[in-house]
């Protein structure tokens, strides 16, 4: 890599670095010299391509958020551009169910929310059409969900790439960012490849978002703190249990949407994820360690004051992770004939959860906008399926702070 002069650096090619290089190169500042940097030898590796492949309605958010407003309006970007795009994607469905008349007041919020956010299709279904949709799944009433859908993302950010790409844009991959650095007419973005000058920086750094801002001197209040999922995967001869997607009535205190059972579009059966701490940013096994990132978790005023209100949890995830008798356990309360012996080793992926130092988990996205850098600094689930509302919203902030002209 030559030392290249851009008007603006997009750090991450990940699913929303490369949506927003995309969207800026193609609509808002066509004329703009824009690159993405890549610190994989591939793009889209770490939460893009060990995403569950689950395109979201927008059920759960709270109303007026970034994640509703994202994930209705780049559910239908998303489609729309598959369509153009010759993606294969599936609208499956999915059943939200309750076990028990408590679980049915948080459903009954469920289908206030989606309703709100404009979530088209919900309907609040008993056990007789729960078992027509789902004929092996347990529940004493579901929300039925028609137009939740499964992709591989990893292709859909593939496909973003190659159009920003086709449109004169950039990408270096195996180019980890080491340092920025400004001069008199902007920044240098240092990787071992060489050096990028540029204007401008849009970071997309996904589980390194924050040691980014950190690294240009911003006041960052928030910590990627890695959560790891992991799935077990149904053998062949027990796919017939599950017909689209399966999921329980999740616990408002937690972000996480707990075990459930996804169909892939490639033919698999998912079970899980548990949500457990990784001792390493890109932790996807149990033995990933790093000292550093686990000292930077472990230092963190945020980590553990969170842990204070959300240990008991905790702990039960960890007590799922190593026990499959456990987790099995709790996958049979929404598929009754679920056995060990149906079960084979998954996968997992990790989540970049930002903590605030209030121990607080962010539950909405989170862009920092500055002069000279937009931030993404929290992009969690949904943010695969929001990913062209969230690169556009980033364009427009982008082209607005930097001085572009649509």
């Amino acid at each position: 890599m030559k030392s290249k002069e851009y008007d603006v650096v997009i750090i991450g090619g990940g699913i929303v670095g490369l949506s927003t290089a995309m969207q800026l190169k193609e609509k808002r500042v066509p004329n703009w010299r824009i690159a993405v940097v890549e610190k994989e030898p591939e793009l889209a590796g770490h939460q893009t391509g060990h995403n569950s492949g689950v395109i979201h309605s927008g059920i759960y958010y709270r109303p007026d958020s970034q994640k509703a407003k994202f994930c209705v309006a780049g559910l239908q970007a998303l489609l729309t551009f598959c369509d153009e795009n010759e993606i294969e994607y599936e609208q499956c469905g999915k059943v939200i169910v309750a076990l028990n008349q408590e679980e049915i007041g948080r459903l009954d919020t469920l289908q206030e929310r989606g309703v709100a956010n404009g979530v088209r299709g919900l309907e609040m279904i008993g056990p007789e059409r729960l078992k027509e949709i789902e004929p092996h799944a347990a529940g004493i009433q579901a929300l039925w969900s028609p137009y939740t859908g499964i992709i591989d993302y990893r292709q859909v950010a593939l496909a973003y790439a190659n159009r920003f790409q086709q449109s004169g844009g950039e990408i270096f991959t195996d180019a980890p960012v080491s340092k920025i650095t400004r001069y008199p007419d902007g920044l240098v973005v240092r990787t071992p490849g060489g050096e990028l000058k540029t204007k401008h920086i849009i970071n997309c750094a996904g589980l390194y978002a924050d040691r980014v801002a950190v690294m240009m001197g911003e006041n960052v209040d928030v910590r990627i703190i890695p959560f790891r999922g992991e799935y077990f995967t149904l053998r062949p001869e027990s796919h017939h249990l599950v017909k689209g997607l399966i999921y329980p009535v999740p616990d408002p205190r937690f972000p996480f949407l707990g075990v459930h059972y996804t169909r892939t579009i490639h033919g698999q059966v998912e079970a899980g994820p548990n949500a457990v701490l990784a001792l390493r940013r890109e932790g996807y096994k149990k033995t990933d360690w790093n000292f550093a990132e686990s000292m930077g978790t472990f230092t963190y005023p945020g980590f553990w004051k969170m842990t204070a209100k959300f240990w008991k949890i905790g702990m039960d995830e960890m007590r799922r992770s190593y026990s499959k008798r456990i987790f099995v356990r709790d996958l049979k309360k929404l598929l009754p004939e679920i056995q060990a012996e149906d079960l084979a080793p998954g996968g997992s992926g990790v989540r970049a959860q930002a903590v605030a130092r209030s121990g607080a988990l962010l539950d909405d996205f989170s862009i920092l906008r500055g002069k000279e850098a937009v931030h993404v600094l929290n992009a969690p689930s949904p943010g695969a399926t929001s990913s062209l509302a969230i690169g556009s919203h980033i364009a427009e902030l982008a082209a607005e702070a930097f001085g572009g002209t649509p």
